[in-house]
């Protein structure tokens, strides 16, 4: 029968070549499922067709045993990832806030195609595709702007200052992203990057921008890994390298029916001697946990922020008969001490796998370092609460829309100082839409609401990568690894 055909050579992609006692086992449980399928197919109440019995039953209730990342893909899916892995990436080039209800243009990035639409910071978008956007929470809306990347969109924009609303209509195009946006001094002497993901140019851009901000010269480096979920491992790579000494481990791979592999530094490297600190916290998975993991096993940086994700599988797409495909957990990644990346999965037989010893562990230095899966920071340090105020008026983008309107009648300087004078009609602003809050508690918040004040002008007047840098001045994790780079106890 084609199905079991199907399912046999499927199997034997799941382990290796058995013995013959296994091949008799294996082959006496493929009759079984036969059994039940003739079953199924002669005395069901509703006939079903052979493709959804073994491709939406069989096949993945066989996989969900294993992990959650292994996937079978049926001719239209394996066809739809291998033209996803050669795509390219296109966009509007705009810079938006989601809130509830809400979308507010940041910033229409120069040459994109919502600059040459007429898309501008401080637009409000009322509506994408004849879809109003108020009724829609944020992942409705995340959704949203994700379909409407693929083709023509058409939005209804309300201008700052302006009643009536604007239609403007936009193609995607072909955008460069750099998975190195943001590069700061943030102290005398100490620099902090920003690294989104990582793919094949990222070690080239990590060192080109660590070049521009002074290169060996630096005191000490902040490397930021919050919320980047990983990508190419060779990139990871190269960038652990250029912080380590020539011959160090990067990472290994161990699987059940590979033999274990080392990466390590390139012989002829020469990397960057200052201090590191490395921020990573619960999004910060795969890759970013590989260069994490190198750096504090070898006593090369201090890890801060909260614990990462705990993704450190090593998978394999192979092509099946009817252009299918299964994309397979195959190993895992293991840091230099012997520490798996990957958590505990809880049932099936990697689940188990992954079941490592807890530790401690230790690192070159002999600090002891916990495993069970994901990194753990040196110093755990959360985001700081936002109070009940500032959570209002975050939530309401009314911050966004004063500074907008003020930009429309007001000139600011390079560093958009946020006066006493400027507060003041704020507090009226705020009134105005029944955002009125009690003195102590205006008090006891204004210097946040100052920072994020300014944060927003200088976004809407300058660019997103202004507003950061003010953003930077009340990050907790920064400020902490600021203080260990300094040497502060």
């Amino acid at each position: 029968m084609k199905f079991l055909r199907l399912f046999a050579f499927i199997c034997v992609y799941l382990r290796p070549l058995p013995a013959a006692d296994d091949a008799a086992q294996i082959e006496q449980e493929l009759k079984k499922m036969a059994g039940v399928y003739a079953t199924v197919e002669s005395e069901s109440a509703d006939p079903i067709p052979a493709t959804t019995a073994i491709y939406q039953g069989a096949i993945p209730g066989m996989l969900r045993t294993l992990d959650p990342h292994s996937v079978f893909f049926d001719s239209d899916q394996f066809e739809q990832l291998q033209q996803m892995q050669s795509s390219e990436r296109k966009g509007f080039g705009t810079v938006v806030s989601l809130l509830p209800g809400r979308v507010i243009v940041l910033q229409a990035l120069e040459g994109s195609p919502s600059a040459k639409a007429g898309l501008s910071a401080g637009d409000d978008i009322v509506a994408i595709n004849t879809i109003p956007v108020r009724y829609l929470d944020i992942d409705q809306l995340t959704q949203l702007l994700t379909e409407a990347r693929q083709k023509e969109a058409t939005l209804e924009v309300r201008k700052p200052g302006s009643e009536g609303l604007v239609e403007i209509k936009m193609s995607p195009a072909l955008l460069d992203a750099p998975t190195v946006d943001r590069a700061y001094m943030v102290a005398p002497g100490i620099g902090h990057l920003r690294i989104t993901s990582f793919e094949q140019p990222t070690g080239r851009l990590v060192e080109e921008t660590i070049q521009k901000l002074g290169g060996k010269s630096l005191q000490g480096l902040i490397i930021d890994l919050r919320d980047n979920p990983g990508g190419a491992v060779q990139s990871a790579a190269e960038t652990a390298a250029l912080f380590l000494s020539p011959d160090q481990i990067i990472f290994t791979i161990g699987g059940r029916s590979s033999k274990p592999q080392e990466v390590a530094v390139p012989k002829d490297s020469k990397p960057y001697t200052f201090p590191v600190a490395v921020l990573i916290n619960g999004k910060s998975a795969s890759a970013s946990e590989i260069v994490t993991g190198a750096l504090q096993d070898h006593d090369r940086a201090f890890v801060l922020g909260e614990p990462s994700y705990g993704k450190g599988l090593v998978q394999q797409v192979f092509p099946l008969t009817a252009g299918t495909g299964l994309a397979l957990t195959t190993a895992f990644y293991y840091t230099p001490s012997g520490r798996s990346i990957q958590k505990p999965l809880g049932s099936g037989e990697l689940g188990a796998a992954t079941v490592m010893a807890r530790g401690p562990f230790r690192s070159d230095a002999g600090r002891p370092l916990p495993g069970g899966g994901g990194i753990q920071p040196d110093q755990i340090v959360y985001p700081a609460q936002q109070s009940r105020l500032e959570l209002v008026l975050d939530a309401s983008g009314a911050l966004t829309s004063f500074a907008g309107e003020y930009l429309r009648t007001h000139t600011v300087g390079e560093t958009a100082e946020v006066s006493a004078a400027m507060l003041d009609e704020l507090k009226v602003f705020l009134s105005e839409r029944s955002i009125q809050p009690g003195v102590a508690d205006w008090l006891t918040d204004r210097a946040w609401i100052a920072s994020r004040l300014q944060q927003e002008l200088l976004t809407l007047k300058f660019g997103v990568a202004r507003g950061d840098e003010i953003e930077l001045q009340r990050d907790s994790a920064v400020q902490a690894a600021l203080k260990k780079l300094r040497g502060a106890p």
